[in-house]
């Protein structure tokens, strides 16, 4: 059933796509339509706008080749095809097909649209990062794509999520848990499209209907009046275990709806007038909360952050997507950019506290923080410009001194932090289990499991420009040089 659904809904999706190409395609069988390397091409040519190399005819070697140049050109993307070959897609395996299908839906449809809602959900996608984060990992651009891309899909999924229940919350008794169960109703389409076009559904009469008409009645007025096209059927989703990728795919196309609403110069001031009023009574109780905690003990200092942190995160999701707004400073109105200035001041004065916080830290715990910070910001760090390959080799030289000094010490931290007593002499907790256990996360999983990567990446671009540096003194050396003693100074010189 799931992979009846599957083929159903993605060959639909396809065709929705194909729509656009020229000529238009129609897919009728997705496992015999996709053999031939024509179709993937057209997709990918769609969905990428860039020219992918083809053979034009239809015979075994031609159809071969195509389907090469589509892998080719996803692998070029950073994408993951695990166990996806060309002679399986060739022999048009359900399996193997519905996987690659997937894999395109979520880079170019799904992981497209949740990158607009990363900052709104504090995700971690390339080129957006929380602002008060203690454990920095920037990209560093082509060297850690694959990584971010494989780390980003969870926070793809999750922001589509998020986007859902925020459509859903205004409408009380519609809960959204995940991409299964919580859509069998057609509540939650339903929901989604009266917060988008509100006056299209009366979602009290829908509560007395049967799952079916809900969501017959959801597709239909989403394909008549959203114009979203009908990838799935009432029967495909009222079902015990309703199949996830499929409901994620048509559940994207309502986010891609919203993506292309207009909003008026009126309501954007009305958002700015409310996000700064809020600002405004953050940076209140903040300073407040600074004051109350003066003269309290670490472990109450680190308790009360965290309550207001809590708070804090929750509270701005709702004004994220104005305050994220990708707008250059020239398009800014005057408010915005008061705003963005007041936003920025406040996210700094946040940053600021909780690294004094940190510096705060009982001994031994204090110095394991800081050495904690000193790798991952190392880590953080863009690897040297190999243009200049001399340079570049120093540089790198002096970067695996650095950083095999501070692994060195990866042992002894990771022995006193497991070890560490959390307790004064009047049996109180010094430090906020929590906080405890944050170092204990970023101990194993940022720097030990990436400890050997991060080590062979130093070396790999030092074998690099080591090579990059030979190539330079060859290309030198192929050339004449006259006398004897101007040869020995150019030798004794390299």
């Amino acid at each position: 059933q799931r992979e009846f659904t599957q083929k159903k809904t993605f060959t639909s999706w396809i065709n929705s796509i194909l729509a656009k190409h020229t000529p238009p395609y129609v897919v009728s069988d997705l496992y015999t339509d996709i053999q031939q390397g024509h179709l993937l091409l057209d997709l990918l040519e769609v969905l990428s706008g860039q020219h992918l190399p083809r053979e034009k005819g239809f015979n075994t070697f031609q159809c071969r080749s195509n389907i090469e140049n589509a892998l080719t050109f996803l692998k070029s993307r950073s994408l993951k095809l695990i166990n996806i070959h060309v002679a399986d897609i060739i022999e048009g395996k359900p399996s193997i097909v519905l996987g690659l299908i997937w894999t395109i839906i979520f880079h170019f449809h799904i992981e497209e649209l949740a990158r607009t809602l990363a900052c709104t959900y504090n995700q971690p996608p390339p080129a957006c990062s929380s602002a008060i984060d203690s454990s920095p990992k920037a990209s560093r651009s082509t060297k850690k794509s694959a990584k971010i891309k494989e780390r980003w899909k969870m926070s793809a999924t999750k922001a589509l999520l998020l986007w859902a229940k925020e459509q859903c919350s205004p409408h009380g008794s519609v809960s959204v848990t995940d991409f299964k169960s919580s859509w069998r109703s057609g509540l939650a389409f339903l929901a989604i499209i009266q917060t988008l076009r509100p006056g299209l559904v009366d979602l009290e009469k829908a509560k007395a209907r049967s799952n079916k008409e809900n969501l017959k009645e959801a597709f239909r007025i989403a394909e008549l009046e959203l114009n979203i096209p009908r990838l799935l059927e009432p029967e495909d989703v009222d079902v015990v275990n309703p199949d996830e990728k499929s409901i994620m795919t048509y559940v994207a196309q309502f986010l891609q709806y919203s993506k292309n609403l207009p909003e008026s110069e009126e309501d954007m001031q009305e958002k700015v007038r409310e996000a700064m009023g809020w600002l405004a009574a953050q940076e209140k109780k903040f300073a407040k909360l600074q004051a109350e905690t003066e003269n309290e003990t670490y472990y109450q200092k680190y308790k009360e952050m965290m309550s207001f942190m809590e708070t804090f995160n929750q509270e701005k999701i709702p004004f994220l997507p104005v305050l994220s707004s990708k707008r250059g400073e020239a398009e800014l109105s005057e408010g915005q950019q008061q705003m963005r200035e007041e936003w920025d001041k406040v996210i700094s004065q946040i940053t600021k506290w909780k690294a004094k916080l940190d510096q705060m830290l009982p001994s031994p715990l204090d110095s394991i923080e800081a050495w904690l910070q000193e790798v991952e910001h190392l880590q953080a760090e863009d690897l040297p410009d190999l243009q200049d390959p001399f340079k570049a080799m120093s540089v790198f030289r002096e970067i695996i001194v650095i950083f095999k000094g501070l692994m060195d010490c990866f042992g002894s931290h990771l022995d006193t932090l497991q070890s560490f007593k959390n307790e004064d002499e009047k049996n109180m907790p010094l430090v906020l289990p929590e906080k405890i256990e944050e170092m204990k996360r970023r101990l194993f999983s940022n720097i030990r499991s990436t400890n050997p990567s991060t080590f062979l990446e130093y070396h790999d671009g030092l074998c690099s420009a080591i090579a990059n540096e030979v190539k330079l003194k060859l290309n030198i050396w192929d050339l004449k040089y006259g006398a004897k003693e101007s040869v020995e100074s150019l030798l004794e010189n390299w």
